[in-house]
């Protein structure tokens, strides 16, 4: 008999000090990093942590010791070791020539591998009871601890008053500087997720309701749509209009409708779970989501509001809608003072492993999140990566300018940005596109719709429709001063969101620092920004609620006109039946979700693997292949996966003789990144940093910062999903000189580049990327193989500076696979 022994370390309270004594370490453990002495009166400041609207809002003062300060999250931190292990391991999951390609792992294996030492989180979790705390739960992945306790005792922990502030007519809690934390537990703490109840927003757009009258084409709108066009009818966004214009179609048909794949989304309000059901059964989707579906991660809050429910039913809806096999769970967590409800059920979903594809449709700009907030869904994406989930995200809804509200704003005020929800390296950014129908509808909609048969009850959609940037503002129409021309009701700043990441990283006085770095497979792509650092959105589907006359359908009983419910069935067959009209990024991010679980049924079946992990590897590396990238047109080319957008809305062309495609929105004069300098020199427009005449973000062949790759073809990416990436390179680095570089000196170093296939010829391009020495890398230079599959020529972008490394990465062309 064999006796298993563990030995657990000893914890001794000294006065305010706690001394953690570490056993030895068994081979394979993680050496433990908190080594000193825990000292409350040795403390450090973790910065960047203050809600911008804290410096905005009215301070109330401070709230009452005893306000429940409940489920805050404290974030833990990997060594330098182990976050690199854990990227090699990440790149390998994606390499099929690797043993570990889908090796997908649980969160248990994941917190044993690349988590903190058990000694070091006994050492934070006793120093939090310490301080009075309840330590709820130490996530299994070895990131977060949950703990609750008073606004009191997050005064004296952390060094940090909780104060009431009001904000637009609202009360909200937050604390007013800087937590902080003992120094000796530095080196495993991340930051505290957040300590406000400033809400994450939604990134929906619900415009009002339609009724389809039997007998009539179309839709006929109850209230007045934001639609300048005067359209007659309205064509309303059915289950079966998706899959006809996304090419989903044939792939449902064949009996590839997501089953056997489960959805998660992200919510934080209960639903009624009889809406969902009146969507499915309105359009014929399988009767397969009930009550049983809706998972309550704590308390159930309830609905908190008509507005937040709408989100939901539309999260839920149109997941199923895109995959009407697949089974949706819908994830509610409460918010409370501390924490938002959409991070507690994000968590949740990743901490259950409970979906392969998972969408989130609430967003917050990198300032508003906080260090803290952008480290906690990086790492959050970074585990659902590593055990296989496709987490999808909203892009937002408020075009370039990702830090204003586009539910009240007019103007932007807050220049450039994008959501921290959706910039980690590790999520899918799902942006918005629009319909270039406008007077010409009826090429693209029939005037009755599907009833039997083959197609989905409700479809009247004929065709692919060619896209456009989703933009109900009027920087569409130029760099002119958006007051003088614009039409009506376009002075607002609602469009598809993107940009480059800028401020994942903040100061001490919040102000940005840096965005995340360019991930790899970004590199190489036509089209993309020379800008190392990551780009959003990676893709777009249909977003818009209405502008150009289409919007989604959608179930909400409580959303009533006259007091007649949408969604009513009963009287269907001979009289009239109302919908909820929406759109936004909330949209196109869970029909996404119900894309990539069409993928992962088709690779279960014909590659033995249903999971894809983070799907940016394989979307990325399609879009490098010859013929799959087409401009979005009709009739569409054969074999095409992504249809590019590149053009501005025609019909606003022809009548004010411009359409920019862009996101950029209208900005308050003299505010950052606005056309018109002067302040109070009227509206001007959002623009690029290096040119006052250049919007802020337009569309380019290829990759933009306004849709991303484009949409896709639905049956073409799923069975093309498994053709990328097959053959392994040997890639080859030499520079010259490598020592006395000057820099600011333009000195030339020559560089040499060999990229071998086990056949063939590497084609694309290669990045130049160093890693300096406070561990930051940057982008330096891009070059384009030669027909040998080798690059000879010269640099002049080295940085000055000693012992750093230079690593050549070579982007794949789509066969062959990246290889650095």
């Amino acid at each position: 008999m064999s006796h298993h022994l563990r030995l657990l370390p000893a914890v001794f309270l000294f006065g305010s000090s706690l001394l953690v004594l570490n056993p030895t370490r068994a081979p394979g453990q993680v050496p433990p990093r908190v080594v000193a002495a825990v000292d409350n009166a040795n403390r450090v400041t973790l910065t960047g942590n203050v809600h911008p609207l804290t410096r905005a809002g009215a301070d109330q003062g401070a709230v009452a010791d005893s306000l429940p300060m409940t489920r805050m999250l404290l974030l833990l931190k990997r060594s330098d070791e182990q976050e690199a292990a854990l990227q090699d391991f990440l790149e390998k999951q994606q390499d099929k020539s690797s043993a570990s390609y889908h090796q997908w792992v649980t969160p248990l294996e994941f917190g044993a591998q690349y988590g903190p030492a058990d000694a070091d989180i006994q050492a934070v979790t006793g120093w939090l009871g310490q301080q009075g705390f309840q330590v709820n739960k130490v996530y299994s992945g070895k990131t977060v601890i949950e703990f609750s306790g008073t606004a009191a005792q997050v005064r004296a922990a952390f060094g940090t008053e909780i104060h009431g502030y009001q904000v637009e007519g609202k009360l909200y809690s937050a604390n007013a500087s800087d937590p902080q934390i003992p120094a000796a537990l530095a080196p495993v703490v991340a930051g505290i997720v957040s300590l406000n109840n400033f809400p994450r927003q939604s990134h929906v757009r619900v415009v009002g309701i339609a009724r389809k009258i039997a007998g009539k084409p179309g839709l006929q709108p109850l209230l007045t749509f934001p639609n300048p066009f005067g359209s007659g009818t309205f064509y309303g966004m059915a289950p079966g209009d998706f899959a006809t214009i996304y090419g989903s179609k044939s792939l449902i048909g064949a009996g590839n409708n997501g089953a056997g794949q489960t959805i998660a989304i992200v919510g934080e309000t209960n639903i009624n779970a009889a809406d969902v059901q009146a969507f499915r059964q309105m359009f014929g989707l399988p009767a397969n989501f009930t009550s049983a579906n809706i998972i309550l991660n704590g308390e159930d809050p309830g609905i908190t509001s008509t507005g937040e429910e709408g989100e939901a039913d539309l999260d839920v809806e149109w997941s199923g809608a895109v995959a009407p096999g697949a089974t949706v769970d819908f994830v509610v967590s409460a918010s409370t003072p501390a924490s938002a409800g959409i991070d507690l059920s994000a968590l949740y979903i990743v901490e259950h492993n409970l979906a392969g594809a998972m969408s989130e449709s609430y967003g917050t700009c990198e300032a508003d999140l906080g260090s803290g907030g952008n480290a906690f869904y990086n790492a959050l994406w970074e585990q659902a990566a590593a055990q296989g989930i496709t987490a999808m995200v909203s892009a937002g809804d408020g075009g370039s300018a990702g830090c204003d509200d586009f539910d009240t704003a007019l103007a932007a005020t807050q220049g450039l940005a994008v959501s921290g929800l959706a910039s980690t390296p590790y999520n899918v950014a799902v942006g918005g596109t629009d319909f270039d129908e406008v007077n010409k509808w009826t090429t693209y909609w029939s005037a009755t719709n599907a009833t039997t048969g083959t197609d989905v009850i409700g479809t009247s959609a004929l065709s692919y429709i060619p896209e456009i940037p989703w933009n109900e503002s009027c920087a569409q129409i130029g760099l002119t001063d958006c007051g003088v021309s614009a039409p009506g009701g376009s002075l607002n700043i609602v469009a598809g969101s993107g940009g480059p990441s800028s401020c994942s990283t903040l100061a001490a006085d919040g102000t940005c620092t840096s965005g995340y770095g360019k991930p790899k497979w970004q590199m190489g792509v036509t089209g993309m920004p020379n800008d190392s650092v990551r780009d959003l959105p990676d893709v777009s589907l249909f977003a818009s609620p209405g502008f150009d006359g289409t919007g989604y359908v959608y179930c909400q009983s409580d959303s009533t006109i006259s007091g007649a419910a949408t969604c009513d069935i009963k009287n269907i067959s001979s009289g009239s039946v109302d919908f909820g009209i929406v759109g936004g990024t909330s949209a196109s991010s869970p029909a996404f979700a119900g894309v990539m679980a069409l993928v992962n049924q088709y690779q279960a079946a014909h590659q033995g693997t249903s999971r894809q992990g983070n799907a940016n590897y394989v979307l990325y590396q399609l879009a490098k292949k010859t013929g799959a990238s087409c401009t979005s047109s009709v009739p569409v080319a054969a074999g095409c996966v992504f249809n590019d957008v590149t053009h501005g809305n025609s019909y606003i062309a022809t009548t004010y003789g411009t359409s920019v495609g862009t996101n950029s929105v209208p900005c308050t004069g003299g505010s950052p990144n606005c056309s018109v300098t002067m302040t109070g020199g009227g509206s001007g427009v959002l623009v690029e940093p290096t040119s006052a005449t250049t919007e802020a973000w337009t569309v380019t062949a290829g990759y933009d910062t306004v849709t991303g790759l484009g949409s896709v073809n639905v049956a073409n990416l799923a069975t093309k999903w498994g053709t990328v990436s097959t053959v392994a390179t040997t890639t080859t680095l030499t520079l010259s000189p490598t020592t006395g570089i000057t820099h600011g000196t333009n000195e030339n170093v020559t560089v040499n580049i060999t990229v071998t296939p086990k056949s063939g010829t590497a084609t694309g391009d290669v990045s130049l990327i160093a890693k300096l020495a406070d561990g930051t890398t940057r982008g330096l230079d891009q070059f384009t193989l030669g027909t040998n599959g080798s690059f000879s020529g010269t640099t002049q972008s080295l940085p000055g500076g000693t012992n750093y490394t230079v690593t050549a990465h070579y982007a794949g062309d789509g066969t062959n696979a990246p290889r650095d």
